[in-house]
């Protein structure tokens, strides 16, 4: 299968190496950074460099491949699908942007190829889990999906260090979030809904933010009461991110703040991705709760290190575009994330990246 990738960063490194380390995938990465390009070798790799932000350049890149993974950044998803529609290829991404989604479902209506973005971790794997427990259940009550991607040594005010996309970050910070209430699809505020917990001993807080629940709302609509996705940090990080947007208002000002956060707070390798989902509903006539609940940790090779969120990430979009090529998955139009067979998923030479990680027997 010949995939065209688009974006040569930290994930797209990581998409790139997984797919090419198969038979299966040829595989041409296309970025405007010839130095991010040079850090990739291999013998079914290929590399071009050319303006991923022009529909002309995006367009050459695109011709006579058999599908594109999107991995730039959430801005330009609308214009990379339009181009993969345009070229006749498959298309895949990781955008957490619901207008950017929504968008991607209209080119998708009647096409001859497949639309499929969210394929990261949230929106991605999490609502394939979410999904897969809510089918268990006679009638639902309440789904909740929590996801942190978190340092594992924290030691600034902030008690966080960058992971993955500063511009991802803001823009789930900073828009309404769908969710489910009493059974009515409502949007609420980013950052509110704080909530505190424990999980496997340590302490969290999480709150809305968002773009993670993908197109569940829409799924479930008419058999849940109560939806909602929220990410998962240490105490004390969303008040300080409410000080900076709301009180110092950076929220109309997301460049400055995005510059601040580049200069100000390091990134890091060791990370840690939390990922759980409780769901409770009637079951034979009994109320009943379920549980899925997992830690993925860094990789820390000193050859070919590897941050848990860019194993999470790229296991997700690898498994998707694997399934598809296997024909486990629609072969054109939109494809939702909860289209996914969990079990089809975790026994993925891709998704086993998941079942590798530990699973936390219990929540607090």
């Amino acid at each position: 299968m010949r995939i065209t990738l688009l974006g040569a960063g930290h994930i797209g490194l990581t998409i790139a190496r997984l797919l090419a380390d198969h038979g299966d995938y040829e595989v041409t990465v296309v970025d405007r950074s010839a130095p991010a390009l040079a850090r990739l070798t291999g013998p079914r790799i290929q590399t071009r460099v050319a303006d991923t932000a022009q529909a002309a350049d995006l367009m050459d890149a695109l011709r006579g491949q058999d599908a594109v993974i999107n991995a730039l950044p959430y801005q330009l998803a609308t214009l990379a699908a339009t181009a993969a529609r345009d070229a006749g290829c498959h298309y895949f991404d990781l955008t957490e942007d619901v207008a950017a989604t929504r968008t991607i479902q209209d080119l998708a209506r009647g096409a001859r190829t497949a639309f499929m973005p969210q394929c990261g971790l949230a929106p991605g794997f999490i609502g394939i889990v979410a999904h897969h427990l809510a089918q268990r259940f006679d009638a639902l009550h309440e789904v909740k999906m929590r996801v942190g991607a978190l340092p594992a040594f924290p030691t600034n005010a902030l008690k966080y260090n960058l992971t993955w996309s500063v511009d991802g970050l803001i823009n789930e910070y900073c828009h309404p979030c769908e969710a489910i209430r009493d059974g009515q699809n409502i949007e609420v505020l980013a950052l509110e809904g704080l909530e505190h917990f424990s999980l496997d001993g340590t302490e969290y807080e999480a709150f809305n933010t968002s773009g993670g629940l993908g197109t569940l709302c829409t799924t479930l609509a008419g058999r849940v009461q109560t939806l909602d996705y929220k990410s998962v940090r240490y105490p004390g990080h969303r008040d300080l991110m409410k000080l900076l947007l709301e009180e110092l208002q950076l929220n109309k000002d997301t460049e400055t703040l995005k510059a601040i956060l580049r200069k100000s707070i390091p990134s890091t390798m060791q990370d840690v991705v939390l990922v759980f989902v409780t769901v409770s509903g009637l079951r034979d006539g009994c109320l009943v709760q379920e549980v899925f609940a997992r830690k993925i940790f860094a990789d820390r090779s000193e050859t070919a290190p590897l941050s848990a969120i860019q194993i999470t990430t790229a296991a997700g979009i690898c498994a998707a575009v694997d399934l598809f090529r296997e024909g486990k998955l629609p072969q054109r139009g939109f494809i939702r994330q909860e289209q996914v067979a969990l079990p089809d998923f975790l026994a993925n030479r891709f998704g086993r990246a998941y079942r590798q990680s530990r699973q936390v027997e219990s929540i607090g």
